[in-house]
Parts: structure tokens; C-alpha cells; sequence
């Protein structure tokens, strides 16, 4: 393959994005749209497509396509309808899915994304609502295809891009962006692995400064950021080496294969589907009202670039940090819990980038299932900060605390890890040690300062960790300057 650096073209990249929503129920049937059920457990006579079932619309559709729309900066259609989209497929029942065509309810959005050493602007073109379809399983009997209709009416948003991503990075930060926005918006949990969020990219290239767009391919079965990142690299590569080779990019859907690394041909433009859209007959047109507006506006909950800049401009967080604590929504709430209770942020930051987040990832879990609450994680930084342990206890006391339930002053008695600033236990040990090493003592009268370290050491050495090192330090420098 050639290197994707080729400074004679560029790539021009739209993303399609689907989000499955968090709603209870299904989009316009009354059955739960929860992940994991038994096959066809969640159904109903609406989602087998039996004649004579009608749809009825789940507000909370409407309200979370908004929500999104809001976050984007997208503008909000006061009337807007639904489409049958038309085609045939055996986990389709009905013959057709529910979308939006002509009238978007979400339209003329745009995001920021920013990379190393720029930051981009990526319109939308629209946010609309859709119905899934079911599943087909071509895994479990060697002669069948089975169909697992619980996804089928699955609320969906399907979010457009406009064709401003260049590079695959763009489009690896794009999607992060909007995954971040879905979670702190609480409308979908963003896992790409459970096909809750799913991507398809549309990829062309064309001569750099050339306006016309180049004929573009379409890529499907991405089911991670990654997988999203080498797709888009592998087919801009495979299009210009299949242009500098004399030959010409056809217009067809391609699928990705993330064990091979290459893409496959699943259909050409003469196969592609003609879905024969028109208007919905049995659903209204969805009015959003300005008090409807308002109302969704208000549940908003601060966004995160709004909460980036806050942690850096008010809270005094360098980029870097703010940026790992913003990522995810709970991080950052469990993050401002703690500060609610103890208001030093950067020592709140460093224990949970370090300690907290090595746990997360060890263990693999979310900071939802973290066992240590943000309660007990600032008393023992309180301890800490108020020289009552040293770093090494700190450590030791965190990680029994990942075992039990017991608080950080207790297990700090438990364990005998209290620093002691009782002079009257210091002194003598600090005495004993300057009569002992009569030459370092000489030495460091001679100008040799830096061996205040040795007697620190052996002062804590003796008294078995347990001595305020700060406070060693200062009798130690007085004692040895008399």
C-alpha cells in the first residue's frame, strides 16, 4: 500500500453515525428496548409486522434527538415528519423502517475537534430519528440464518457530517466527540462493541485544490474507534494507489474486516437500494413547541467543553488533565464530588489520574463500580496533605481500602502508619544519629549540604517511617548548623 502522507491528494470524509437511545421502551412500541434479552423476548405484534398494528411515538424520542441537536449547536425544525424507508431484508418485517428524510428534526450543526496542534470545526448536516432493525445471527446453526427481532424499534439518532474530515485522525477525534456528548447527555452509552453506537464512513479522494468531488465508496462494519481509524487509512490508500495505477474508483459499499485488516466488497452502486422514501401515513407531523424547547433546554447538563475550560480557567488544571477528567462524564461528577468535599483540585486530580485510574483499568470496570466513594478518597488525602502519612502509607492505605469498607484514618491506626510531629519522639532519635556519624557531621559543616539527605534517611530508617520528614528535616538542619 502506499503511504497515506501522499501530499498530491487529499481524502474528503463524511461520517454516518447511529446512536441507540437510552429510552425504556421502543420507539413506537410499548416493550422494553433494554440490551441483552433472551432472542424475540422483547416484541410485539408491532415489531413482527403483523397487519393492522399501529405505531405510537415515545416522547422521550423526540426529547433526546433534541437534546442532541441542542449540544451541537444544530437548529430545530418547529414541524418536521416521518418516512417509511422501503426495503426487504429478513430482519425487517415489516418491509420498511421508520426514519426522517426531507425534514430532519436536527439540522445545520457543527462541532469542534481538536488534534496536536489544531483545532476543526465539522458541520452536521443532520440529526434525524429512526427505528432499528432486528438482528440476523449467521453463527449459530450451520444451515440458517437466524433472526433476533428484539432490536427491531429500537430508537435511534442518525448523525450526518458534512464532508469536512480529511484525515482519518479527524475522523477518530470526530467520533470520540460525539460519543463524549451522547454520554454526558446521558442518551446513549456509547459502546461501540454492542452496537449501540455504530459508524459508516463515506471516503473519496481527490487532487489537492481540485473543488469536484472524487467518487466515493462507503464503509461499514466498524465496531471500534480503532477499527474506524485503520478502515478510512487502509481504503484512502487502496484509492490512490488504484488511480496512480491508471484505474478508477467505483462507486460501492465496502466491508471492513478487522482480522485481515482490508475491506471487502459487499455491494456495488447497481446493487445499491432504491429505498422509495414517502411520508409516514399512520404518525403526525412532530411539532416542537417553544415551551418543549425550553423545557429540554433546561435538562441540558454543562457540556464538555464547557467543563474543560472551567476545570482549567477557574480550578487552575493543566490541558492534559482536564482533558482525561472531562473524557467521561462519571469521572468528571465523582472528580467534582470529591472537590465539594476537600477544595484542593490538584491533589484531588493527581490521586485519581494515578492511583484511581490504574484501578479502573486494571480491573476494567467504570468509576460507577469503583468501591472507594469520593468521601472516603479525601480523607485520605486530607491525612496527606496534613503531613499525618507519608507517600508510602498513602499507598498502602489506598490499596486496603479497595478491600474494605474502613476509612483511611482507621486503617492508617490499623496499620501503625501515623507521622509522628511529637519533637519530643524526634529529637532524641536525631541526637542519637548526629553522634553516630561524626564525620558526615564534619563533612557537612565543611559545605558538603547535600548529605542532609543521609541523616533524613537514617532518622526515618530508625524511627521505622513513623517521623514527620518535614519536620526531621528542619530539627535536623538546626541541630547541625549549631
Amino acid at each position: 500500500m502506499s503511504t497515506i502522507s501522499n501530499d498530491k491528494y487529499e481524502a474528503v470524509i463524511g461520517l454516518e453515525v447511529h446512536a441507540q437511545l437510552l429510552t425504556e421502551s421502543k420507539a413506537f412500541a410499548g416493550v422494553s428496548s433494554e440490551y441483552g434479552g433472551a432472542p424475540n423476548s422483547q416484541v410485539t405484534p408491532l415489531c413482527l409486522g403483523h397487519p393492522g398494528t399501529l405505531p405510537v411515538l415515545n416522547e422521550n424520542l423526540v426529547r433526546f434527538t433534541i437534546k442532541m441537536g441542542l449540544a451541537t449547536n444544530c437548529k430545530i425544525a418547529e414541524k418536521s415528519i416521518f418516512a417509511r424507508k422501503n426495503y426487504f431484508y429478513p430482519d425487517l418485517p415489516k418491509g420498511y423502517q421508520i426514519s426522517q428524510y426531507e425534514t430532519p428534526i436536527c439540522y445545520d450543526g457543527y462541532i469542534k475537534i481538536e488534534l496536536d496542534d489544531y483545532e476543526k470545526t465539522i458541520g452536521l448536516t443532520r440529526i434525524h430519528m429512526e427505528e432499528d432493525a432486528g438482528k440476523s445471527i449467521h453463527d449459530q446453526d450451520p444451515y440458517h440464518t437466524l433472526v433476533d427481532l428484539n432490536r427491531a424499534g429500537t430508537p435511534l439518532i442518525e448523525i450526518v457530517s458534512e464532508p469536512d474530515l480529511r484525515t482519518p485522525q479527524e475522523a477518530y477525534e470526530y467520533l470520540k466527540k460525539i460519543r463524549q456528548i451522547v454520554q454526558y447527555l446521558e442518551i446513549c452509552d456509547g459502546n461501540m462493541e454492542e452496537g449501540s453506537l455504530r459508524c459508516d464512513a463515506n471516503v473519496s479522494i481527490r487532487l489537492r485544490g481540485q473543488k469536484e468531488l472524487g467518487t466515493r465508496t462507503e464503509l461499514k462494519n466498524m465496531n471500534s474507534f480503532r477499527n474506524v481509524e485503520r478502515a478510512i487509512t487502509y481504503e484512502i490508500e487502496r484509492q490512490i494507489e488504484l488511480l496512480e495505477s491508471g484505474g478508477q474508483v467505483v462507486q460501492q459499499t465496502l466491508l471492513w474486516d478487522p482480522n485481515k485488516l482490508e475491506t471487502r466488497q459487499m455491494r456495488s452502486k447497481e446493487e445499491a437500494h432504491d429505498y422509495r422514501y414517502f411520508p409516514e401515513p399512520d404518525l403526525p407531523p412532530i411539532i416542537v413547541s417553544k415551551e418543549m424547547l425550553s423545557e429540554v433546554e433546561k435538562e441540558l447538563p454543562e457540556l464538555p467543553d464547557v467543563r474543560f475550560n472551567r476545570f482549567v480557567n477557574e480550578l487552575g488544571l493543566n490541558s492534559d488533565d482536564a482533558v482525561i477528567l472531562t473524557e467521561n462524564r462519571l469521572l468528571a461528577d465523582y472528580f467534582e464530588e470529591a472537590l465539594s468535599i476537600l477544595d484542593e483540585p490538584k491533589a484531588l486530580s493527581n490521586v485519581i489520574l494515578t492511583e484511581v485510574l490504574r484501578v479502573l483499568n486494571d480491573q476494567s470496570i467504570t468509576i460507577k463500580e469503583f468501591s472507594v466513594s469520593a468521601e472516603r478518597l479525601t480523607e485520605l488525602i486530607v491525612l496527606k496533605l496534613e503531613d499525618k502519612i507519608n507517600s508510602s502509607a498513602m499507598q498502602t492505605i489506598f490499596n486496603e481500602m479497595l478491600k474494605n469498607g474502613k476509612s483511611a484514618t482507621d486503617l492508617a491506626k490499623e496499620l501503625n502508619l501515623i507521622q509522628v510531629s511529637d519533637s519530643g519522639f524526634i529529637e532524641p532519635i536525631i541526637d542519637e544519629i548526629i553522634e553516630s556519624y561524626p564525620d558526615e557531621v564534619a563533612r557537612y559543616r565543611e559545605g558538603k549540604k547535600a548529605l542532609i539527605g543521609f541523616f533524613i534517611g537514617q532518622v526515618m530508617k530508625k524511627s521505622k517511617g513513623k517521623a514527620n520528614p518535614k519536620q526531621v528535616r528542619e530539627i535536623v538542619a538546626e541541630k547541625l548548623e549549631s
